[in-house]
């Protein structure tokens, strides 16, 4: 998520047509280095907003991967501004690794006066400051098939070579129509731009709800990269996206099939201990000031269903194929219950 896909501030959303950057730094971290940055544990820091659907894919992995030793974590604050995401959640307000107030000192280390906007998830060099990667598509891509060496034991194959070509079929259907077309009916300038972007997202949504009416995961019997990118959408459906992005057809929590499946994943280890609902409301609501100028936060929706019984379990599946759920949430990175169901 960029701190101004319009480039004219937090101000333009809402207000001017809406599209997708594509990642400018591209640069991979892989096993052999092949673009000058290997996989190595320590090197490099992994820099989020809980807030953004994007960044929390990558959290998703980390944990599920069990990278935490190997990558570091910083977490931005929810509140961003025209100068791009904060660290003031930390002491001093610098990241305590990086030494930055803002991610855009790391993209400037990288690129000078870089025209694009500063977006996470983001990939920075520890020794030297710089920004590797802002490629959200292709980064959890790279975790689950270039850092093997680092993985937990007894982590999943969230990319199974066997299923890639189902997994990255799913997953572009579901970027065009549902990740990115949320986006491009909350941004919608014109009332014909919106209501194609909104019948997009519900006609895509009952598609899924078809297809997981019988099987518990998108592709195959384990949780894969698939279900990782729908997941991180439908958690923030209600809260955010049917009320503030005008995505209100029906509530997620309205669909038998998805809201199980939802259910399902948010318990799953790895999952929902990884979203801050407090951070992904005030985000929305109080960053997206050409749509919601006010800035005001609703007070609902009530959260407690998540913690509810989904009974997926009957459909069978393995969420981690023959290996582990993770470990328990490091203390430091652990959501603050009053965030949380």
């Amino acid at each position: 998520m960029s701190r101004d896909d319009g480039d004219d501030g937090n101000s333009a959303y809402g207000r001017k047509r809406f599209r997708r950057s594509k990642a400018h730094f591209a640069d991979r971290v892989t096993a052999d280095g092949r673009d000058g940055w290997p996989v190595e544990a320590g090197r490099y820091r992994l820099v989020v907003s809980r807030a953004c659907p994007w960044a929390s894919r990558s959290l998703v992995s980390r944990r599920l991967l069990g990278l935490e030793d190997a990558l570091s974590l910083a977490v931005a604050d929810p509140i961003q501004d025209d100068r791009s995401w904060r660290f003031t959640l930390d002491e001093g307000g610098r990241d305590p690794v990086l030494g930055i107030r803002y991610l855009s000192e790391a993209y400037d280390r990288r690129e000078t006066d870089y025209p694009g906007g500063v977006s996470v998830p983001a990939l920075v060099d520890v020794p030297t400051g710089r920004l590797v990667t802002n490629d959200y598509q292709q980064l959890t891509l790279d975790l689950a098939t270039e850092w093997t060496a680092l993985h937990r034991e007894g982590a999943p194959d969230l990319y199974p070579q066997r299923l890639r070509d189902e997994i990255d079929e799913v997953m572009a259907d579901v970027y065009e129509d549902v990740n990115n077309g949320v986006y491009r009916a909350g941004f919608a300038t014109g009332q014909e731009e919106y209501e194609a972007a909104c019948a997009g997202v519900f006609r895509r949504l009952e598609l899924l709800a078809a297809r997981l009416e019988r099987q518990r995961y998108l592709v195959g019997d384990t949780i894969t990269e698939a279900d990782i990118r729908l997941f991180t959408t439908l958690v923030r459906f209600d809260a955010v996206y049917h009320g503030h992005f005008k995505c209100n057809r029906w509530k997620l929590t309205e669909n038998r099939v998805l809201w199980g499946y939802a259910r399902d994943l948010y318990q799953t280890p790895g999952f929902g201990d990884t979203v801050d609902f407090d951070h992904i409301k005030r985000h929305y609501y109080q960053v997206h000031t050409g749509i919601n100028p006010t800035g005001v936060v609703p007070l609902g929706p009530d959260l407690s269903g998540w913690l509810t019984p989904h009974h997926r379990e009957e459909l069978g599946g393995r969420p981690f194929g023959d290996g582990t759920p993770p470990g328990p949430v490091r203390a430091e990175e652990r959501i603050p219950a009053a965030h949380t169901p």
